[in-house]
């Protein structure tokens, strides 16, 4: 069992940035890549970015990748979401997530959030005009 736990959310002005965590704990020794995502009510969980834990090799979504930079700290066993240039649309509840096994060949980034295994209980990122 792997137990996340988010924090750094809150409430930050358009054009703002943020930094989320995510600190993993229990079994994270079997971690293969984790993600982050994120949740508007009524919506579909969105894919935004993923590490691959042994190398660090990262993927972000298009619609995010200037503005939000995913990160590791392998002593820590901890993720980090940097966000910058902060617009009202990302407003949401952000979630980390651990996948602990490869499951595919090759180069391949998990972008589904249900390919992972185990999930934070998520953080409140509210922008404001």
């Amino acid at each position: 069992q792997v137990h996340l736990v988010e924090s750094g959310g809150g409430l930050v002005q358009a054009g703002g940035s943020l930094e989320l965590s995510c600190a993993a704990s229990g079994r994270s020794s079997t971690t293969y890549a984790m993600g982050w995502f994120r949740q508007v009510a009524g919506k579909e969980r969105e894919f935004l970015a993923t590490i691959i834990w042994i190398d660090g090799a990262t993927y972000h979504v298009d619609s995010v990748k200037d503005r939000f930079t995913i990160s590791r700290d392998s002593a820590k066993n901890t993720v980090y979401l940097r966000m910058n240039s902060l617009k009202p649309e990302d407003t949401a509840v952000y979630y980390c997530a651990t996948k602990r096994e490869r499951t595919h060949a090759g180069v391949h980034y998990y972008t589904y959030a249900s390919e992972y295994d185990y999930w934070g209980q998520g953080t409140q990122v509210t922008v404001y005009s």
